[in-house]
């Protein structure tokens, strides 16, 4: 009794590292959801200001770009039954930006199209709205893309945010603004998605919610969740080793792991159920979504994306000396393969610490190794990198400035080079701000830093000014590809590394409970 009055005179904050202290005190009191609050509306704010630039295809017929893809699936999904979303018809050409996502991207289109019809029924309207490019309805269209961030992307980093600093030392809950900030501000996700045009956030943001929930023994909806992000994009299959492995591994060290396994079998089995209902009346209505799905006739690459495929093919000619099949099959084996040890460590030592390590090494594996990959898609393995901000920092930002370099060519196309200059410049301050990573700062590094900045200018500068020799139109876009992978391959070679030694590090008694 008298503790308790003591405590109520006092007041006093309940430490982290308590395991009688709430969670909600602990947000209270630590200021967490002040400080998520301010960041937020800063973060909110920059993704306007992007979205006032150009965007991909901008007044580029006949088939325009991304942003005439997404407002096209508006269009279907808004004035067709569901079961002609992904068949070929009249009413539904294929050809012209057919879907080409899972089940839940036609559902966010059908729910963003009724928000659209409702306020500017011409921009959804079927056949007529082709090309559709009002200033209204581009406002419209940007609206759809910032409230799915904030209503999706954002809390899951908050709820992400709560479970990896819940229980951590008072010397790492200092950097929680500074980790909140990093992954807001991610200059490559703000591009693509409020520049460039697109709804990473959505499958992003639940991949990160899925993260969170297991980092919180909710191995259940965690499976949920990512199961969401599955059927958001596809591409979201990056992460399927690490999460595999993992909650394989955890099952196989507990008590009945069959009747465990079984468990998260069936929530994610029973995910994909409800979203595939409606194509679940035929196998053939199944195929024909699944085959939109497997775009292997547009050949192993497009573009010049620094992977291991499109980067060699200087040397090997891939689409020349290999039919599509055989090729798919040496991506397969080559993607399995460089996954492998990763998913080897997480089923052996089941760590925490080496889950998010994880994550990024099978991201990354399938960046470099995969079939048909985009500029793009650099956002998946960025996203664990940035999750692991505060331990590897300077991983992070090695991963973040190269996948900034290697999607200059596709910005430029778009006529977003102002805001790249502006965001590359602002994730540089926020980096290095003096509550970052301090310890980083000794002369020999920051020289070896202003150096490497001196190139990436000069290398900015020649791809806007110099004119390629006719012979050699791309030879600018090649060496950015060829910087690019170097790095990408230096960073998986010591992602991969440190998952292995932060699992030696690190013990089962490290991966306490923490049900939030």
């Amino acid at each position: 009794m008298e503790k308790k009055k003591t405590t109520q005179k006092s007041h006093p904050k309940p430490e982290l590292d308590d395991p009688d202290s709430g969670l909600w005190n602990w947000i209270i009191h630590r200021g967490t959801a002040a400080t998520f609050l301010c960041i937020s509306l800063f973060a909110v704010l920059v993704r306007l200001g992007v979205s006032l630039h150009p965007y991909s295809g901008a007044g580029i017929p006949p088939k325009y770009g991304d942003y005439e893809a997404q407002r096209h699936w508006m269009e279907i999904t808004t004035n067709l039954p569901v079961k002609q979303w992904y068949r070929n018809s009249t009413s539904n050409d294929l050809s012209y930006w057919g879907l080409d996502y899972p089940p839940l991207t036609a559902y966010q289109s059908y729910f963003h199209g009724i928000f659209l019809r409702f306020f500017d029924p011409q921009s959804v309207s079927l056949y007529s709205s082709r090309g559709y490019e009002s200033y209204f309805g581009k406002l419209l269209m940007r609206w759809t893309v910032l409230s799915s961030d904030v209503l999706i992307f954002f809390p899951a980093v908050l709820y992400f945010i709560i479970s990896y600093y819940y229980g951590k030392p008072n010397s790492q809950k200092r950097n929680i603004g500074w980790h909140i900030a990093v992954i807001l501000l991610n200059p490559c996700l703000i591009l693509i998605d409020h520049g460039h045009f697109q709804y990473n956030c959505i499958s992003l943001g639940l991949t990160v919610a899925a993260v969170a929930a297991i980092l919180s023994d909710r191995d259940v909806i965690g499976s949920v969740l990512f199961s969401l992000a599955l059927n958001h994009k596809q591409m979201s299959a990056y992460f399927a080793p690490a999460f595999f492995s993992y909650l394989l591994g955890k099952c196989l060290r507990q008590q009945r792991p069959f009747v465990k396994v079984v468990k998260l079998g069936l929530a994610v089995v029973g995910t994909f159920a409800v979203v595939w209902s409606p194509y679940l009346y035929s196998a053939e209505a199944f195929l024909e979504v699944l085959s939109r799905l497997a775009p292997f006739e547009r050949g192993i690459y497009e573009d010049y994306v620094a992977n291991f495929w499109c980067t060699t093919s200087i040397v090997i000619k891939w689409k020349r000396l290999f039919a599509t099949q055989p090729l798919k099959l040496l991506s397969l084996a080559a993607t399995v393969s460089m996954c492998l040890p990763s998913m080897i460590q997480l089923i052996l030592a089941p760590r925490k610490s080496s889950f998010l390590y994880g994550l990024l090494n099978s991201a990354l594996a399938f960046y470099l190794f995969s079939f048909q990959v985009h500029e793009k898609s650099i956002l998946l393995p960025l996203l664990p990198a940035s999750l692991l901000a505060l331990e590897e920092p300077s991983v992070f930002l090695w991963l973040a400035q190269n996948g900034l370099i290697s999607m200059f060519p596709l910005l430029v196309r778009d006529k977003l080079v102002l805001p790249y200059v502006a965001l590359y410049s602002l994730f540089s301050l926020l980096y290095y701000t003096p509550s970052g990573r301090q310890h980083e700062r000794e002369t020999c590094y920051l020289t070896l830093k202003v150096l490497l900045l001196g190139c990436v200018i000069a290398l900015h500068v020649a791809y806007l000014t110099v004119t390629p020799p006719r012979r050699y139109p791309f030879l600018s876009e090649a060496i950015i590809m060829l910087l690019c992978f170097s790095q990408f391959v230096l960073v998986f070679l010591y992602a991969n590394y440190r998952q292995w030694t932060v699992s030696k590090l690190s013990s089962p008694s490290t991966d306490k409970k923490k049900h939030l």
